[in-house]
């Protein structure tokens, strides 16, 4: 498997293979170069990429399941789109997970407790989600993971078990805190673009090209635009009789711990 620690020690070896090399024969100086920029690519690469697995574990999708079911899942909530969206999974009969981010939580207490009293279930997206947050070191990130934890067990009574990084980039420091926070870390294989992009027909296009059984979608719940292309997505898989199913159902895990 490739993973951070065992690219880390390929490229030790290798970078001290070629210093060893050097001392019986000179070596040109652009090897070393071409090698660590390697690495740092492979890293960079590792990192961005939350299915790669390259820091941690990430549940990104059921490729054991045959039938046409998915899990929705949106990010950056609650805002006043979650209303919303909410009214929508109602209207089509299904469940979501919401990754809540912790100062929105502060701002729509009321709207977090909607989501929950509708039967959906919740997750941890950091306190922040700052653009700054991969660089943050693995304390500042468990004190962040841990402060939302607080906020949202207020509404479940019970221990936050998924989070899901701002970004879905994964690095050691968040490898350490995860180590400590003890979270199951939830990704997706369906991404929207939908925080990036405002062009509904590219989301939806997009959504409908990766849609298959298993698979796990990423939405926002914090704009109008994403709005609008839910319901599109909605009717197709209503359509193409798709069942959007839980987190918890999808992967067989539990999305709280009493």
């Amino acid at each position: 498997m490739i993973t951070h620690k065992n690219i880390s020690l390929f490229f030790i070896f290798l970078l001290l293979l070629l210093f060893l090399l050097n001392l019986y024969n000179a070596i040109h100086f652009l090897w070393f170069v071409v090698v660590i920029l390697l690495w740092i690519g492979i890293n960079a690469f590792g990192s961005a990429r939350i299915s790669s697995n390259y820091h941690v574990k990430a549940f990104c999708s059921n490729p054991l399941e045959t039938e046409k079911k998915i899990a929705l899942t949106f990010d950056d909530g609650p805002s006043i789109y979650t209303l919303e969206v909410l009214e929508l999974l109602k209207k089509y009969n299904a469940k979501a997970t919401f990754f809540c981010i912790g100062k929105n939580i502060e701002t729509h207490p009321e709207i977090l407790q909607k989501v929950i009293d509708e039967g959906h279930l919740i997750g941890n997206h950091s306190y922040s989600h700052s653009k700054f947050f991969d660089f943050y070191n693995a304390k500042k990130i468990t004190e962040e993971i841990q402060k939302t934890d607080t906020l949202l067990e207020k509404f479940t009574s019970r221990k936050i078990n998924f989070f899901r990084p701002p970004y879905g980039v994964t690095t050691p420091s968040i490898r350490r805190a995860l180590k400590v926070t003890g979270h199951k870390t939830i990704g997706w294989n369906i991404r929207s673009l939908d925080g990036g992009t405002k062009d509904q027909e590219l989301i939806f296009n997009r959504l409908i090209k990766h849609i298959c059984p298993g698979g796990i979608v990423l939405l926002h719940d914090t704009g109008k635009h994403s709005v609008l292309v839910l319901e599109q997505f909605l009717q197709f898989l209503q359509k193409n009789n798709y069942q959007v199913v839980s987190i918890e159902e999808l992967l067989n895990l539990k999305a709280y711990e009493n």
